[in-house]
């Protein structure tokens, strides 16, 4: 069945039998809980969607979301397709944090949401150790996932981690990209020169202070990977998701009253760490990238439009995309700042957000 077209939401989302092992009992989570949780999230979705597995040509699973309208036109009826926009979740993440988003941007256009492999309900392979090899296989993942939809091209939009992985994507597969949809994303300051800058009070990449609980993350887990403790603490680490990531309980207090948000960041993360050992290999300091992205930004084709979104309470500062912008000169690079809104900018302020990123992708087609 085409997703642009169906009038029904389906719910293909059986578990491939490679992709989940066996949990030890300390740890209170299973896919089929993850599953429920994430299912709880969806459905709020009112939008027509397709939820299932599309397998790699590797064998690997990545779980997927396509979304379109309901007002969509119909065969009989059918308009040219527009392009369709793709969503890159970050770090410790998954599909059901788009969930303010989704309905929204898939008004006018296809939508693809999909958890990057290794994290959320995809298949969880062992990851390099080497940082361009962990980045690589993300991007190739990425490209066989696109292959095996028969997308011919997208608005691509990443947000943190997804974001460096769709700057990187973008380098190797330009005339797949029509638009380059950077959403706070993490690893552009080259920290070496940054931390030089600051010391001789001429830094062009200022980044602001981390918060208390990602300051403590890079003090105890500097030789482990960034969610151990979580798994560690067994039964205590729902608990402690939801006593330290309280902000997403407020996020979206008006469509839960208790901690489905935090239990579904839980489950996502408390299995055995795949994705989060490929990010442990690229990131320097946990804030920081080993390959920083500003040293490759000039690698963009000058063809490619690049939109940069930024919130004004974030860790992450607006000042890597203006040094991004300068890099790439002439080549559009617009860089937007969004009042009251922290790192998740897209839940934070996800009104002001969805407008930007509709007005964005109208002037793709």
């Amino acid at each position: 069945m085409d997703p642009a077209t169906s009038t029904a939401t389906l719910q293909d989302d059986s578990e491939p039998s490679s992709t989940w092992g066996w949990w030890p009992s300390w740890r209170p989570t299973s896919a089929a809980i993850l599953k429920s949780s994430e299912a709880k999230i969806l459905a709020r979705i009112q939008n027509d969607m397709w939820a299932r597995y599309v397998t790699l040509p590797s064998q690997e699973h990545i779980w997927t979301l396509t979304l379109t309208s309901k007002s969509a036109p119909k065969p009989k009826q059918q308009a040219p397709t527009k392009t369709p926009l793709v969503m890159v979740h970050g770090f410790g993440a998954g599909v059901g944090l788009w969930l303010r988003n989704l309905d929204p941007l898939s008004h006018s256009r296809p939508l693809h949401a999909f958890d990057l492999l290794g994290f959320g309900r995809s298949s969880r392979p062992a990851f390099p150790g080497d940082a361009a090899q962990a980045e690589d296989h993300f991007v190739s993942s990425i490209e066989q996932w696109r292959q095996s939809l028969g997308l011919e091209d997208m608005i691509l939009l990443g947000h943190s981690l997804g974001g460096y992985l769709a700057t990187s994507y973008a380098i190797r597969y330009p005339a797949r990209v029509k638009h380059l949809i950077l959403v706070e994303p993490w690893g552009f300051p080259d920290r070496a020169q940054s931390l030089a800058a600051e010391a001789q009070g001429t830094e062009v990449v200022k980044r602001p202070p981390l918060p208390l609980w990602l300051k403590a993350a890079v003090a105890v887990l500097g030789f482990f990977n960034p969610l151990a403790v979580m798994r560690a603490a067994g039964p205590w680490g729902p608990g402690l998701v939801s006593r330290f990531r309280q902000d997403f309980k407020i996020k979206f207090e008006d469509l839960f009253d208790d901690d489905t948000m935090t239990n579904y960041i839980y489950h996502c993360n408390a299995q055995t760490p795949s994705g989060e050992v490929g990010y442990w290999a690229m990131m320097e300091g946990l804030a920081w990238a080993k390959r920083p992205m500003m040293q490759r930004v000039d690698q963009l084709p000058a063809s490619l439009p690049v939109s940069m979104l930024y919130g004004d309470r974030s860790w992450i500062s607006s000042s890597s995309g203006h040094e991004a912008a300068r890099i790439r000169g002439k080549a559009y690079t617009r860089v937007a700042l969004i009042n009251n809104a922290s790192h998740h900018v897209n839940n934070d302020q996800p009104v002001v957000f969805n407008e930007m990123v509709e007005e964005i992708c109208n002037s793709v087609d």
